[in-house]
């Protein structure tokens, strides 16, 4: 029988503490709702032509700095030290620079989007470097044109945009 009286109702010096109990374990019927925030959606990815992107180079104060790689737009102001105006790697920015990057070269020849010609070792390298120094380090702001669309502006058949990384293709439109 002492587990039966175990089971009873509460005992006398817990009842004047039962509606702050009450209180505690109830949502109130009564309350104003909770306003919950969401955290603000990143800005939306975007296209650039090469006009546009060469206006990202780091030689207008106050203006980001962007650098393409693998077709891939990313703001690498925070490293201004390296890509901005004067740096040493500034030859890299306001373009699409896979080539340059892969080789590991700042030969204006070598300073374009295109990989034809490149070794097994160099594309091993671009994929290191975009993996784990571009897209760890730098926010991707958008994706170049030429990537998404062929050169006489007709789709990229081969463009998958859910295989982008931090690509919504609502956002483009």
């Amino acid at each position: 029988m002492a587990g039966a009286a175990a089971r009873g109702p509460l005992p006398l010096p817990f009842l004047p503490f039962l509606p702050f109990l009450l209180f505690l374990l109830l949502p109130a019927a009564t309350a104003e709702p909770e306003l919950r925030f969401r955290r603000p959606a990143e800005a939306p990815v975007r296209l650039f032509t090469e006009p546009e992107l060469a206006r990202y180079d780091g030689h207008q104060e106050g203006q980001p700095i962007y650098l393409a790689v693998k077709g891939v737009v990313f703001d690498v102001t925070s490293g201004k030290e390296f890509y901005g105006k004067g740096a040493p790697y500034n030859a890299l920015v306001g373009k699409d620079s896979t080539r340059g990057v892969a080789k590991m070269s700042l030969d204006p020849a070598d300073l374009t989007h295109d990989t034809t010609g490149l070794t097994e070792e160099e594309l091993k390298s671009l994929d290191d470097i975009f993996n784990n120094v571009y897209k760890a380090k730098y926010p991707i702001v958008g994706y170049t044109s030429r990537r998404i669309l062929n050169e006489d502006g007709s789709p990229n058949l081969d463009f998958k945009p859910e295989d982008q990384p931090h690509f919504s293709i609502k956002d483009e439109f």
